[in-house]
């Protein structure tokens, strides 16, 4: 079965030892796809553990398992993610389509991940982050311009 990030990847062999606390996801980006794979199997556990302690507020396990099961999830995509298993920061912009109410719904966001007690944890989030030029410098850090870079995935 493929996994439900859309990675086109084994469910096995992407998300799952994430999910099951086999390992830590090792990036932004891996931590990134197993918490959209949360969502979609409504693991609030899961999403809340995975959730940085500073900006977690007062959600629960339940409202983040109904948000997710409530949810028809219907793809991920990466827009660009920027972050290794030896940083202490990173990025993932993303996009998210879902049904809501019988209409097709959009999520774009630009999310900050840092590590808290050496795992990564997903701090925060920028709706509909402004858009990058095509001559501007790729905000994956690839040291090349966006439109020869992340903008032709």
């Amino acid at each position: 079965m493929r996994c439900y990030c859309h990675s086109q990847q084994p469910f096995e062999l992407c998300c799952q030892p994430y999910l099951q606390d086999v390992s830590p996801a090792p990036t932004p980006l891996a931590l990134m796809r197993s918490r959209y794979s949360a969502f979609v199997l409504g693991l609030g556990d899961y999403l809340l553990q995975s959730w940085h302690s500073e900006t977690r507020g007062a959600l629960t396990v339940d409202e983040l398992s109904q948000t997710g099961l409530d949810t028809d999830w219907l793809d991920l995509s990466i827009v660009f993610a920027r972050g290794t298993p030896t940083d202490e920061e990173g990025v993932v912009e993303f996009k998210v389509r879902y049904k809501e109410n019988g209409r097709i719904v959009t999520l774009h966001e630009q999310s900050r991940f840092v590590r808290e007690q050496s795992r990564w944890m997903y701090h925060s989030g920028q709706l509909n982050p402004p858009k990058i030029g095509a001559n501007q410098p790729c905000p994956c850090d690839s040291g090349k311009k966006y439109k020869q870079c992340c903008s032709r995935r």
